[in-house]
């Protein structure tokens, strides 16, 4: 029995990235002699095992056969004649496809060493085009190393495309398609992500609205370099492909559904597009502000209001933009400090202590502003 780190930890070792995370590929094993040493079965259609003591995973070397469509549907072989490079070449890249020994020697029999030198990101073999999951795994990639100059080879641009065109890419689900994107929202180039995914095509199919053009998306490369906040980062995301920001509802709904991006993405660029549509207008009344402030759940989300308020700044493209965002959103911290009780102290109840909260609000703002409206 042989074993060998392998994927991401050796790619980001090679490239000086930190990782915290270490997979290992067992070779001339069986399940049964893994289970005897106390490892724990935990794959559910692969044969990957925790350690004991360290739970990290250990999968047996094996091979995949396609069988079906989709990126479930494989056929799995994983037995101890299965060799080192035989694992190695059912990979998505080169740059995943190099294993470590324990003595520290390299063992790279599909180039990915050459490639890491030429920052190439390059299908191990054209069974590439088998999985629909890789072409999200490509765009994350990209995005991933695209500050260290990595770009994707044209003959892997050429196999996504073709997976795409052969319909693979509606086998995904929306909650694999889910993992990859917060996966590319947290890294240094998200935009990137997307940028792929519309080159290939594969946007195209996954959302049924018109997307931009030219595949570009300027509120998220500018957020992304202010801030690495995901929830922000997603919310520039909708904002490039709603226009106007009105249509963010629709826009939404259909992210939803592809996407499955959980509630909190999905609240934070709603409430962007409030925003934006908002600030879009030449004038907006304290009424205005009061209802926005409202809809936002501002009195109680604290937190999320300040998230959106750094979110409007980030994408301001001027000073008095700025200045303008910094009106509607900083009298709030005050408006907050209207304590209802002191209107139960005067006697009223029920709906007529909202209206005198609103009142006092609206007079404050109104003060703050020193005009009514900005």
């Amino acid at each position: 029995m042989e074993i060998y780190l392998v994927g991401g930890a050796v790619r980001d070792e090679l490239l000086g990235l930190e990782f915290d995370e270490h997979d290992y590929v067992v070779v001339g094993a069986a399940a049964e002699e893994l289970i005897a040493q106390g490892f724990t079965p935990v794959g559910k259609d692969f044969p990957v095992f925790l350690h004991p003591e360290t739970q990290e995973e250990y999968a047996l070397a094996r091979t995949e056969r396609k069988v079906a469509a989709g990126y479930t549907g494989f056929e799995c072989y994983a037995q101890p004649d299965v060799s080192l490079e035989d694992d190695l070449l059912r990979r998505d890249l080169t740059i995943n496809a190099i294993a470590k020994s324990s003595s520290g020697e390299l063992i790279d029999p599909w180039g990915g060493l050459e490639d890491i030198e030429q920052r190439v990101l390059r299908h191990v073999s054209p069974a590439f085009s088998e999985d629909p999951l890789r072409v999200l795994r490509a765009a994350r990639f990209a995005a991933k190393l695209q500050p260290l100059g990595f770009h994707i080879a044209p003959e892997t641009y050429t196999l996504m495309r073709e997976l795409v065109a052969a319909g693979e890419i509606q086998h995904l689900v929306p909650e694999r398609v889910w993992q990859e994107t917060e996966k590319a929202l947290n890294t240094d180039a998200p935009s990137v992500y997307f940028q792929v995914l519309h080159q290939c095509g594969a946007l195209h199919q996954l959302l049924t609205f018109p997307l931009p053009k030219q595949g570009q998306f300027p509120l998220l490369t500018q957020v992304a370099q202010q801030t690495k906040h995901p929830l922000l980062r997603f919310a520039a995301w909708i904002a490039d492909l709603a226009h106007p920001p009105s249509q963010t509802p629709q826009v939404l709904t259909a992210v939803a559904g592809s996407f499955k991006a959980p509630n909190a993405y999905l609240d934070i660029a709603r409430l962007a597009g409030l925003s934006f549509d908002l600030l879009a207008n030449s004038h907006i009344t304290s009424t205005d502000a009061l209802d926005f402030y409202q809809q936002c759940d501002a009195w109680r989300r604290a937190e999320r209001f300040e998230q959106l308020h750094t979110l409007c700044l980030a994408v301001a493209s001027s000073e008095s933009a700025r200045h303008r965002v910094q009106q509607l959103f900083s009298p709030v911290a005050n408006l907050r400090t209207i304590n209802p009780q002191a209107f139960v102290k005067q006697g009223l109840s029920g709906k007529a202590i909202g209206q005198a909260l609103r009142t006092q609000r609206k007079q404050q703002l109104e003060d703050a502003w020193a005009g009514g409206s900005i």
